[in-house]
């Protein structure tokens, strides 16, 4: 099917999931997430299949075996393009309407290493840092995990200790509930997003690489 937009259907389903997170409710309102949001996002991941790679759309059911959350089905929808282990772009719908992602969301110990040793490098480390200036010029906001002191090793005052203290790097924006989220034209403005934050996905993908001794 071709990608015609969300339509109120999966906002409105969400909303309601997270006042009624059960099986009972899921299962006599399953349909709607079948129509109104699997198969949109479906739709929208392949369109951006030939530049980006296929997504890999996560499923709809709450892993509670090591979670504090025990409620049984997530409140959104992601979906996830990666380019390396943990690396890639994200689109997800919810009760909040459209965000779009990318980034690292996790560095395994290996990659953490690599990529605080990148960041440290006077040259690579500043180049990332305007990778992600521009974007936040463009209106990307910079999240992740970081760390409350220094990491073990580096100086507190090292110009770049900000980034230092990342165990995780993405950026993102919210769309909301923008009326363009119910169109066709959601497509251009996601590609537009990652590709705007490409730059800083790929420097991850490329620098924060554990590599064989």
């Amino acid at each position: 099917m071709s990608f015609e937009g969300f339509p109120v259907a999966a906002l409105d389903f969400y909303d309601d999931l997270e006042v009624d997170n059960t099986r009972s409710w899921w299962d006599a309102n399953k349909h709607i997430y079948q129509d109104a949001v699997l198969a949109p996002m479906q739709a929208l991941t392949a369109a951006l299949a030939d530049e980006f790679g296929p997504a890999k759309i996560f499923r709809p059911y709450r892993d509670v075996r090591f979670s504090k959350e025990k409620t049984p089905y997530k409140t959104h929808q992601g979906a996830f393009v990666a380019i390396a282990p943990e690396t890639g772009y994200y689109v997800e719908v919810s009760p909040r309407g459209i965000r779009t992602g990318g980034g690292c969301y996790w560095f395994a110990p290996p990659r953490l290493a690599a990529f605080r040793a990148a960041v440290d490098n006077a040259i690579l480390g500043a180049d990332l840092e305007k990778r992600l200036a521009k974007a936040t010029r463009m209106g990307y906001e910079v999240g992740g995990d970081t760390l409350k002191t220094k990491p073990r090793g580096y100086d507190a005052e090292h110009p770049r200790i900000a980034l230092l203290r990342h165990k995780s790097l993405t950026l993102g924006r919210h769309i909301g509930f923008e009326p363009v989220i119910h169109t066709p034209g959601l497509i251009e403005e996601v590609r537009r997003d990652w590709r705007a934050i490409r730059p800083v996905t790929e420097w991850l993908a490329e620098y924060a690489e554990a590599r064989p001794e």
